[in-house]
């Protein structure tokens, strides 16, 4: 048990790295948390600095999560290690130390992750991720359908319980980072894909 706590810790400080925070200040000095929706993540980072630094913010976490649940798996000997180090390293994106417990909203993160844990059903989680994306143009609705679909589709492909309650905690930690995201699309203020923000 202690490994595993140690591996559940290493998912969270693998999670925490504000990719999209470093990016901005190596991109020219800029506190993402000050512009924007004020998250760290890539579709604040595309809205505030273009498409070069959301594109290595992207990446970055999606690289970061994986890592995450790698490590988790690694070290800790229980067979649920890599589930709940996919939570972690998710709630290390949305809450980071690093940053006072300031982040992200896990999607990216939540990606690499989840490619790690359970790829097959990331696959038409992805697809659904994109076809809102296009007609929609709104990536928070997007976000929030496709991780409400994740769990279904483990369910359904067979993958063990703890990767299904997995993707289903990880999908209401996303939907409650969303939930301003929410309420701007039930009031018709919520920006679309491909609008910039100002700088602070």
């Amino acid at each position: 048990m202690a490994l595993t706590v140690l591996g559940l810790l290493a998912a969270y400080l693998i999670g925490a790295i504000p990719i999209g925070f470093l990016v901005a200040r190596a991109a020219g000095g800029t506190d993402i948390r000050r512009a924007g929706s004020g998250t760290i993540g890539a579709t604040n980072v595309l809205r505030t600095l273009g498409t070069g630094p959301a594109v290595l913010t992207l990446v970055g976490d999606v690289v970061k999560g994986y890592l995450a649940v790698r490590a988790a798996s690694s070290i800790g000997p229980e067979v649920w290690a890599a589930a709940a180090g996919t939570v972690a390293a998710i709630a290390g994106n949305c809450w980071p130390v690093f940053l006072r417990f300031r982040g992200g909203k896990g999607v990216a993160t939540g990606l690499g992750a989840f490619l790690a844990l359970i790829p097959r059903a990331v696959f038409p989680a992805a697809v659904l991720w994109i076809a809102v994306t296009a007609v929609s143009r709104y990536v928070s609705m997007a976000s929030v359908v496709a991780c409400l679909s994740l769990p279904v589709g483990a369910l359904l492909l067979g993958y063990p319980r703890h990767s299904v309650i997995a993707a289903a905690v990880a999908a209401l930690i996303i939907v409650w980072r969303h939930r301003q995201n929410i309420a701007r699309l039930a009031s018709g203020t919520e920006r679309r894909l491909g609008e910039r923000t100002p700088l602070a």
